[in-house]
Parts: structure tokens; sequence; C-alpha cells
């Protein structure tokens, strides 16, 4: 399973082809899927009818795959208006299969099934706070066959219920199976410290981003299954510290890059072009691919010229499109200013750097330019963590000062699973380490104490207070986490959870407790600054094209930090 098998602890079954494996009358007609198939069963009942299912234990016992005359067991029988709930043990994308056993008549029932990220999800309705089937259908009815399989989905999903919508027809099930369909990649980056928690932190947002690489690199598994350029850019960050190179980044970005013209926002929002550039200087850092950076000149030239045209003459970024930066601060224009002044700022001096990798110091002085006028204009403060934390590491503000008096105010409130990467990006930059150790514990750390088996598109720990678990049903006057909660285009049930953007924190230690920083094209130089805060060691491995970066850090009595080094060949430290 090269490196997910950790999460899934469940049996699973490759089934992709080997490669050559196709005829000679497909050569050249079929194209080989980037995705491979793995079969989970299922792990426990959650749910089932106070009357008409009978056998449901079967279903979680070993079984062929396969449809056959006499079966080795009793099915499962659901009496017409009867339902199960079934748990597959973790979060995952792909599919559901039903066996049908050789029953005496051939009129076979109808079955409704509905998908779920949550138990609750599964006993709603479409239309019910928030059940919707956009994107992905998460509620349906399907026929099945005799004496044979039907796949239902696919979606995004850990739980099912199955229920007999034939009003005579008795359904009987042999084996219900999950099919997971992932990228097949072996996890090369690994974190380990000595707080337990926070390494199943990083195990559960490197798994997050993992499942959201799919043909595409996609914001969620059941929504929107699409590619947005804001929340590729943890999901790069994550995938540069755990799997290294992979083709779907580039496909991706060049994906959108085309269907964007440059008069145009990408995803029609203006900060999302600038991730676009963002994004293009931490790939060429951490992977040196100089001809890949060419291509993406002639775009990238002329999207910073347009750039440059929404700046006053004071300094002040005057954006159009979509003015976004995370959800929680949506509707604040004070915040919303603060956050794109720092990113106008930030893609401006990104945008030098790599016209002059590229050799066009003409767009080089003008972005040079352009973020000195940017630097001219400092936003009035919202108070908001997500601009402030920004405005910090685009230098606006002094990192301690935000940090004291913005950041760690409240604790871990005001976060977003988005922005909070770039709230602990600014911690680290002030050195409050701990504090970002302690948001990653409590916060992300919360989820996993509902019963998360990835991350969610938002969270806050106030919808915990009395709630319910998610891998349970609500119980009387509990709380429901996912139908209760959320916001704007995430409402009840519309609510994504596997979403990559929420995977910062994989990245935040690989980076900032394991200290590997490029600091040359291709990983050649790297910085390893370790900064253990409250943790007494942390060993791990960071991704290189030369191949993983192996570091060992062990506190010492007088606190001092001793470290081991691995270097692979061509790669050098530097101070």
């Amino acid at each position: 399973m090269n490196g997910f098998s950790g999460i899934l602890a469940v049996t699973v079954f490759a089934t992709a082809l080997p490669c050559g494996a196709l005829p000679p009358t497909l050569a050249g007609v079929a194209e080989k899927s980037p995705l491979t198939s793995f079969v989970i069963q299922p792990k426990r009942i959650v749910w089932k009818s106070d009357q008409g299912v009978a056998n449901s234990e079967n279903l979680l016992k070993p079984h062929s795959g396969q449809a056959v005359l006499s079966e080795p067991m009793p099915p499962l029988v659901i009496k017409p208006g009867s339902g199960i709930v079934i748990d597959f043990g973790v979060e995952i994308v792909g599919s559901v299969d039903l066996f049908t056993p050789m029953t005496p008549g051939k009129d076979m029932p109808s079955v409704h099934v509905r998908f779920g990220e949550s138990v609750a999800e599964t006993m709603v309705e479409i239309g019910e706070r928030g059940a919707e089937n956009d994107h992905a259908l998460r509620d349906m009815t399907v026929k099945v066959p005799w004496l044979g399989k039907t796949t239902v989905g696919p979606s995004g999903f850990r739980f099912i219920r199955i229920d007999n919508a034939d009003p005579e027809t008795d359904l009987e099930l042999s084996q219900v199976r999950a099919v997971l369909t992932i990228r097949d990649i072996p996890y090369v980056g690994s974190f380990k410290c000595s707080d337990e928690r926070l390494n199943k932190i990083w195990q559960t947002g490197a798994y997050t981003v993992h499942l959201n690489m799919q043909d595409y690199l996609w914001d969620g598994i059941k929504r929107d299954r699409l590619v947005w350029l804001g929340d590729m850019h943890p999901e790069v960050s994550v995938i540069d510290s755990v799997f290294g190179y992979n083709e779907v980044v580039p496909k991706s970005l060049d994906m959108t890059r085309d269907v964007t013209p440059v008069t145009d926002w990408m995803n029609g929002i203006s900060s999302y072009s600038m991730w676009w550039i963002l994004i293009h200087e931490e790939w060429y850092l951490h992977h040196g691919n100089l001809e890949y950076l060419k291509q993406q000149q002639p775009y990238l030239t002329a999207l910073l010229m347009r750039l440059t045209a929404y700046v006053e003459a004071d300094g002040r970024e005057k954006l159009d499109g979509t003015r976004f930066l995370d959800w929680p601060t949506a509707d604040n224009k004070v915040a919303v200013h603060e956050g794109l002044q720092a990113m106008m700022t930030l893609t401006m001096e990104s945008g030098a750097r790599l016209t002059e990798i590229l050799g066009d110091k003409v767009t080089a002085k003008f972005c040079t330019d352009t973020a000195a006028l940017l630097r001219k204009h400092v936003p009035e403060s919202s108070g908001r963590k997500s601009p402030a934390a920004l405005l910090s590491i685009a230098g606006f503000r002094d990192p301690a000062d935000v940090s004291n008096n913005v950041l760690k105010k409240n604790g871990p409130t005001d976060l977003s699973t988005f922005y909070g990467f770039y709230v602990l990006n600014a911690l680290a930059k002030s050195n409050d380490i701990d504090t970002g150790l302690d948001f990653i514990s409590q916060y992300w750390g919360g989820m996993l104490d509902q019963g998360a088996t990835t991350f969610w598109e938002d969270f806050d720990l106030a919808w915990t207070k009395n709630a319910g678990p998610i891998d349970q049903l609500v119980a009387p006057g509990k709380k429901d986490l996912h139908g209760d909660f959320g916001a704007y285009c995430y409402v009840g049930f519309r609510h994504s959870f596997c979403h990559g953007w929420a995977g910062g924190p994989t990245a935040w230690l690989s980076k900032n407790i394991l200290g590997v920083t490029p600091v040359a094209p291709g990983c050649m130089k790297v910085k390893i600054t370790p900064h253990l805060g409250r943790l007494t060691w942390a060993e791990g491995t960071y991704p290189t094209p030369k191949g993983p970066i192996h570091v060992r850090h062990d506190k010492q009595a007088d606190g001092s930090v001793k470290s081991t080094v691995n270097l692979p060949a061509g790669i050098e430290q530097v101070d």
C-alpha cells in the first residue's frame, strides 16, 4: 500500500492492471488511469431497523468478491421499508459494490442508497439541512441485478445506508464492499515525535491531501471535486513534504491556466490567480524543473503585468473580481483588504524572483517597484487572525507583535482550516513554536476527537459543545456536528469532511519541527533548523529529487538539540 496502509486499518487488495496488460486492439486507444482501486470490507454495523433486518453480522466476515451459485453463509436480508448503516472505518473516495445471491425469483427490488461522511448524513433525505447531490451523487435509488454485482457511486464517504425501497420484495445482499480509488504512491516523507497526537495529525493531514490527488488535485472528495487554486497552496505544500514530485500538481496548474484567459481571475477570485504564481515558485524551489517554469513565462508575465494595474498611487491594492481570503473573513471588508495587500506584495516579490530566473529583468524590475509601492500602504487592522498572519509573513508588521496581540488571543479561535496554515506559519516566524503545536493539537486534534479520519472544510471548537461524534448516531439532546453547523456554501450536510486545504499542519510540522527548508532550486541546498519547542525528540524524512533527507533531533539536558542528518548525494546542507 506504500504508506497509507497505516491509515486504512482494513484489508485492501490492489486491482490495477500491470503495465503492458492491454490487448493489441486497445493499443493507442485506451489511456492508463493514474488511479488504482483497493477493496475495503465493512468494519461495523452502526445501525439497523428495529425489525426487518437479518444476518447483518455476515457482512463483516471475509468474502470472495464474486457472486456465486451457492453462498457459504446466509445473505443479509432487508424487508421492505427497513434499512442498515455500514461503517467502512475510514473516509475514502470511491464507490460501493452490492452483491446479490441466486434468489428463487428474478424480480429484484430497488435499493435506496445514501452515502455519508458522518453517520448523521446517511440518515437524511435530499434537501434536509443542506443534504444535496451536488458534484457527486450521495443519495440515489438503484435496481440490483439477480445473481450479480452493481456498483454505486462514486462519492466521498465513510458510511453508507442501504434501504429496501421495494414495497413487496425482500432485498438480499451476499456481500457489500467499498472500492477506494487513489494514487498508489509512496509516502516518502515521514514524521514522528514525542507527542503521539501530533503524529496522528501529521498522518491525517497527509491522507486528507492524498485522497484529493485524483485525476486532478481536488478541493474535496465529496464536493466540490474541482480544482481551486487557493486550496491548492496548502495541498502542494503537503505534497512537497510527503510525496515529493507528483504530476497531479503541474497537470492541475496547467489545466486551470489553459481554461482561464489572463484577462480573467482563476476560479473568478483575484487572490487565486496570485496563489498560482506563489505555488509555481514553491514548486520550482522543491523540484528545480527550469524547463517547466519556462513554459509558464508568457502567462506568468502577462498575469504579473495585469496585477500591477490594481495598485493605487498610494500603494493600496484595488483588486476586483471576488475578493476572498477564507470563509470566516469573507464578509469583513477591512480583513479582506489586509490580506489582499499582503498577498499582492508577496506575489510581486515572488514574480520578481521568478522573472529574474527566467532572464526577464524588465518585468522583474516592474514587480520589484510595484512591491515597494505596495509597502507604502500599511492597512488598518481588523483584529482577525487570517489577514494578520499574512501581514506578518509579508513583513508589514512585527511578527512578535502580531503573535502576541492577535494570533494568540483567545487561543485557537477565529481560525479556518484553510488559513490556519498561515496562522501557524506566522507563529513560527515569531518563534512561537509551542503555541503552534498547541493550536494544532487543540484545533485539528479536535476533529479527531469527534471521530474524524480526515480534516474538514471548516471547523470551530465551539461547535463541539454538547455535540456528538460523527461516527455515531446523534443522541437525543445533542447537537449534530455535521447537520447543525457550517455557513456560506457549506451549510449542514453540504459541508465537506475531507478538504485538502485543511492538511497544512502536515507541511508545517515537517518544515518547522524537522526543520527542513529548501533554499536552492530542486532542494540542491537545504537548511535544517529544528524547532522542537516542548517536544523532547522528533525524526522523519523529507522528499527531494535526489532522494529523502533523514533527520533525527534530540533535546539534551541543557536544552540544546543534538541532530543527526543523512543527506542524499548531491544535496548540500547550508547554514
